[in-house]
């Protein structure tokens, strides 16, 4: 009976797990920022047939490495329909990461304590939310996190060497997936010092030879791209391709960390991430930290090590000026790990469940609100918002129905579960949000987020045998054409795209049709004679023909400074 109990307990899991990530998966396109261009240069690679170097329309993409995109790419290979492989890697990163997660549970506690470190995982806002998006810190997380697994699998319940010699190798794929994944290594740092103060249950074993063939393996997993990588770019003697290496190696790693040039935050800004993405498992921390100090001062590893590495990993982001809340995301399988054998215990607590009911309570009750006021508010904000995102007619009620089904359904959780098993409503209420958002908010949003609905009217404009030149464009704008476009450079400033852009329509004036943006639109270009093509995210287009243009498309003064604030100022870099 209790093997019984146990597997369903563990089915259970799983169903939630492939419902609460899974939902949505098939029904919208990649959605800014990052999705489109990761997208697109999947597509490309794809469509080219060369896969080594990533290419964002006709231009070197080396702000990451492809490992995101070769998945994409792979997948699309097997299921043949983008709409399901873009999205595909972050849905399985998530699933190994919660098997990690649980099954490092179970083998240093027990099979309870592995499922209650899955479900505060599962249900960590910052995991749910990165884990429906199809960006590279799922995978980055995935990695790091088998890394972890393999060395506390050593370090904890070893000797094993196959999984020593795995997380080392699984940090060098880290490496390769967005960098940092030699981070994971850090884990040994703790357990050094552990095994030095003769902590029990805690060894490095490096006196075997073997310890020191993990470097090996990471060595290996790093060589798998960086090895072709630079044989074929320094091969071709090609300016562009020493630049993408040098961009790659070290402008996006260590001139990123050292010199960060976006996204400046105080050295505290960690600690207001946490709080807020990290919930719900983060409002049980002020029963944890005792409970942690009492096992560290009983020497036991199990809690040193995944926390000392959570600390170190926080301090190692929190030393640059340059921040972003994704980048702590790898140490919450961790904290969720180590908060786990309290969770049994917690949940029994009145006060715990309290804490649980009024976050519930008050989820419930700003759902139902911004709901019913969405649909019985000022009806001037539903017409702002439609026509300021570009929403299809009735998309706002539709939203709005389905925020206020959220909040009515905590509510009821509330209300059924009562004051000792708020935990229960609290993941019927979360579930619900996560499900309504992927099955109701993807097909009412993607229109107008992915630019599909624009580049659908655009290709409905045009006679099948027209062509399309694309003027300050996005990835989804490319990504999205009904036919092959012509592009003037992703990165060139606004008005070279539009001069170079004028070229190549004179070419052929009567076939061939500029799609530009609003905010490169210059005093050359009649607007009275062009077509609004559409709003996509948050930005008006115009479909120029060659009639409208006069001259060169030469700027002023005026545009120039123009485009200076709205584009920023050239990279110099």
């Amino acid at each position: 009976m209790l093997k019984t109990h146990a597997s369903r307990q563990t089915w259970l899991f799983v169903v939630m797990a492939l419902l609460v990530l899974g939902a949505g998966l098939g029904l919208r396109d990649p959605w800014p920022s990052d999705e489109p261009r990761f997208a697109l240069v999947a597509k490309q690679m794809v469509d080219s047939g060369y896969w080594l170097f990533p290419h964002r329309g006709t231009e070197l993409y080396s702000d990451k490495p492809p490992m995101l995109m070769w998945w994409q790419a792979t997948l699309y290979g097997v299921i043949g329909h983008w709409r399901v492989a873009f999205l595909l890697p972050s849905l399985l990163a998530a699933l190994g990461t919660l098997w990690c997660v649980v099954d490092l549970g179970r083998r240093l506690w027990t099979r309870q304590v592995g499922l209650y470190a899955g479900w505060a995982l599962l249900f960590a806002l910052q995991f749910t939310f990165q884990a429906k998006k199809a960006q590279i810190d799922p995978l980055l997380v995935l990695f790091i996190t088998l890394a972890n697994y393999g060395l506390l699998r050593h370090l904890l319940l070893g000797p094993a060497w196959r999984w020593w010699w795995l997380g080392w190798f699984f940090a060098g794929i880290g490496v390769i997936t967005k960098g940092v994944g030699m981070l994971a290594l850090l884990m040994v740092v703790p357990a050094a010092i552990a095994s030095a103060l003769h902590w029990p249950r805690v060894s490095l074993h490096a006196r075997d030879g073997r310890f020191w063939l993990a470097p090996l393996a990471f060595l290996l997993a790093v060589s798998l791209w960086l090895v072709p990588m630079l044989l074929a770019g320094l091969g071709t003697g090609s300016d562009q391709y020493r630049d993408y290496i040098s961009d790659i190696l070290f402008r996006q790693t260590a001139r990123r960390y050292t010199h960060s040039w976006d996204h400046h935050q105080p050295w505290w800004y960690f600690f207001g991430v946490m709080p807020s993405m990290w919930i719900p498992a983060f409002l049980a921390l002020p029963w944890a930290i005792p409970a942690w100090r009492r096992r560290l001062r009983r020497r036991d590893p199990r809690y040193l090590l995944p926390l000392a590495w959570c600390l170190l990993l926080v301090l190692f982001f929190s030393i640059p000026d340059g921040k972003r809340d994704v980048y702590i995301l790898p140490a919450l399988p961790m904290f969720c790990l180590a908060l786990a054998p309290l969770l049994p215990g917690l949940m029994k607590r009145r006060d715990v469940q309290g804490l649980l009911w009024g976050f519930t309570a008050v989820l419930a009750a700003a759902l139902t609100l911004v709901g019913a006021l969405a649909l019985l508010g000022d009806p001037h904000f539903e017409v702002n918002l439609t026509r300021g995102r570009g929403l299809p007619p009735g998309a706002t009620n539709a939203l709005a129905w389905a925020i206020l089904a959220m909040g009515l359904w905590g509510g009821l959780g509330l209300m059924v579960a009562g004051r000792r098993r708020s935990h229960l409503a609290l993941v019927s209420t979360l579930t619900a949000a996560w499900v309504l958002y992927g099955l109701v908010g993807y097909p009412l949003l993607n229109d107008s987020s992915s630019a599909r609905g624009l580049m659908r009217d655009v290709g409905t404009r045009l006679a099948p045998d027209a062509e399309l030149g694309l003027v300050a464009w996005k990835e989804q704008n490319l990504l999205m054409a009904d036919r092959p476009a012509a592009t003037f450079g992703f990165e060139n400033r606004w008005h070279e795209q539009l001069q170079a852009a004028v070229r190549w329509q004179r070419l052929d004036p009567g076939r061939r049709w500029l799609l530009v943006n609003d905010d490169a639109m210059q005093g050359c270009i009649d607007r009275s004679r062009a077509e609004m093509a559409g709003i996509s995210n948050r930005r008006r287009w115009w479909l120029v023909p060659a009639a409208v243009v006069k001259g060169t498309c030469a700027p002023t003064v005026a545009e120039l400074e123009r485009e200076y604030l709205l584009q920023g100022p050239p990279d110099e870099d």
